[in-house]
């Protein structure tokens, strides 16, 4: 497939952002990008004419409840059948901060075996508790499992901003946290510039999350949700020192992971 055949549907709602630079992030790349409201993908019941979907940051239904849960209940009420034969023909889902929360909540991460009907883990309040707005490092896990990150080269340190207040990534026990070391679903881990582990410290770690983990796929590597936003990082010119620089990059980091799903996509169909 071309890239400019490949096209990619990112879902909106009530208190949905950065829908519009998610877009921008895929159309630069040749791809079709489209933000259609639930409304519309619940009522034409068309996503399978799309290759990628994608839930973008920001609080769904003001993050009421629990962040991402409403949205993620609504979802699989209403187009759960479509959902899942998107995972079963193998095309890629990418959930960026609240769209990670959504995943998780809607029992499509970690999805040790399969959709489950109740959530396996949690994106929790964050320790230290307040909105956390800031660059972070993170350092790629994965030996080129993940559809979203396949092009990125295990033990490469990226540079991508988080902004949430619920990021905190908790497992109900130390078994689940084997279960994703084992199956290699642990993508993204927090760490320093150097690339050490955070290891909980604050404020490489912005969050507490458990083991350092800022993204995970599901086992099959098409399903990966992470906290910090590629879509803000896809340009040299939104890195927040880039005038100091002298001659900053045309791109940033968070560019790999639009490039690596896209082309994941033009390589599968």
């Amino acid at each position: 497939m071309r890239i400019e055949d490949v096209k990619v549907c990112i879902i909106r709602v009530g208190g949905t952002n950065c829908d519009a630079e998610t877009k921008r992030a895929f159309e630069e790349l040749g791809a079709k990008a489209t933000i259609q409201h639930l409304n519309e993908i619940s009522r034409r019941r068309n996503l399978l004419d799309y290759h990628i979907l994608v839930f973008p940051g920001g609080f769904s239904y003001g993050d009421y409840v629990r962040a991402g849960a409403i949205l993620a209940k609504n979802i699989m009420a209403r187009i759960g059948g479509e959902i899942k034969a998107f995972i079963d023909e193998g095309r890629p889902i990418l959930g960026i901060c609240n769209g990670f929360q959504i995943l998780v909540e809607a029992g499509l991460l970690p999805g040790f075996n399969g959709i489950s009907e109740y959530p396996e883990a949690a994106l929790a309040t964050n320790i230290p508790i307040g909105y956390r707005c800031r660059w972070v490092y993170l350092r790629h896990e994965s030996d080129g499992k993940c559809a979203s990150t396949w092009l990125i080269p295990k033990g490469q340190i990226l540079r991508i901003p988080v902004a949430h207040a619920e990021g905190r990534f908790i497992l109900s026990s130390e078994k689940d946290l084997d279960r994703l070391l084992d199956n290699g679903q642990i993508i993204l881990r927090y760490c320093d510039e150097k690339g050490e582990y955070a290891q909980g410290r604050f404020p490489e770690n912005p969050n507490g999350s458990l083991y350092d983990i800022a993204g995970i796929c599901n086992p099959e590597g098409t399903v990966f949700g992470l906290m910090p936003h590629p879509e803000r990082a896809y340009y040299g010119w939104q890195l927040p020192d880039w005038t100091r620089m002298g001659r900053p990059p045309k791109y940033g980091d968070g560019k790999l992971i639009f490039e690596s799903i896209v082309k994941y996509v033009t390589k599968k169909f």
